[in-house]
């Protein structure tokens, strides 16, 4: 858990984040969004102290994390940066053991995590641990920067737009490829975007940041549904706002009784991705499928419309 209590940050005289609190609960993405000088990337970097606090405190799992030196926390917070940050005259797996040869493991340890990392990244080790950065596409380096950044086996990893560096397709299957490491790893990951697509489609809460203050924090669904100021109105935008209510729900949760012809649909794709497949093949309905196979009934142009313009 990470709470931050009455955050100041200011720079001669000028505020740049000011009295932030809010609590991150343990496993979950909270992303940090707001437009550039809201504050955002100066309050991330105050959780790992790259910027020490003006006035405030912020605790990790009830600790202050004043109370052990700067460097010492940074080992123990992972942090990836936009365009990976890796260093170019070392291998793969030498980037990815950075922290854990500061911390003193042993070399068979630090094999196993760079092997285990690279598996779950979907990276043969055979294949990609003696190769250099240059060597690499984007996609590949954005994910041996996560990597590292997880290497240590941090509790908590930070990300200041990870993927912004990225073409649409490759930052689509980093963010997927994200999500799924979080639910195998069960990391407390704090992102921050100016991406509102990113952050709804990452986050388990956003916060808003507008001018250095933290105007709204909360599920996705309370956002889009009761935006607390029209700053936050204009920032999920009122054209993408039937989208933004359709994204933030399942299939599962929008079935109907009856059969459709096709492909079914998983039941775990959200209601937004089900509308675009019907959109796209041209048909009123789709049959939707459960994790074994099971036809649990089936999702509608007109049914999926109809909740787009009224929150459910």
């Amino acid at each position: 858990m990470i709470e931050i209590d009455g955050i100041t940050k200011s720079y001669d005289g000028n505020v740049v984040v000011n009295d932030v609190s809010m609590t991150i609960e343990p496993r979950t993405v909270t992303v940090i969004v707001g437009t550039s000088g809201s504050g955002k990337t100066t309050l991330l970097r105050m959780i790992n102290r790259l910027v020490e606090p003006t006035a405030g405190t912020i605790r990790l799992d009830g600790e202050d994390n004043r109370s052990m030196p700067g460097f010492e926390l940074r080992r123990r917070i992972g942090y990836a940066i936009q365009g990976h940050g890796l260093f170019p005259h070392r291998t793969v797996a030498q980037n990815i053991a950075t922290v854990p040869v500061l911390l003193g493991w042993d070399k068979a340890r630090i094999d196993a995590k760079v092997a285990e990392l690279l598996t779950l990244f979907q990276l043969d080790p055979a294949a990609f641990a003696s190769r250099f950065p240059h060597e690499l596409s984007g996609g590949q380096q954005q994910r041996v920067g996560v990597a590292r950044a997880l290497a240590a086996e941090p509790n908590v990893l930070l990300m200041d737009e990870p993927f912004g560096a990225l073409d649409p397709i490759i930052r689509a299957k980093a963010q997927a490829n994200l999500l799924a490491i979080q639910r195998v790893l069960g990391t407390t990951i704090v992102l921050v975007t100016h991406d509102m697509d990113e952050a709804f489609h990452l986050a388990h809460k956003i916060a808003v940041m507008d001018k250095g203050a933290l105007v709204q924090y909360g599920k996705p669904a309370e956002l889009v549904k009761d935006p607390a100021t029209e700053f936050v109105q204009t920032l999920i935008g009122t054209s993408e706002r039937p989208f933004r209510l359709l994204s933030i729900d399942t299939a599962a949760n929008a079935v109907e009784p009856g059969a459709a012809d096709g492909q079914p649909v998983m039941e775990t794709v959200s209601q937004r991705d089900a509308l675009s497949e019907l959109l796209w093949s041209g048909r009123a309905a789709l049959p939707v499928a459960a994790a074994d196979g099971r036809i649990l009934g089936r999702v509608t142009l007109e049914g999926l419309t109809r909740r787009a313009a009224k929150p459910q």
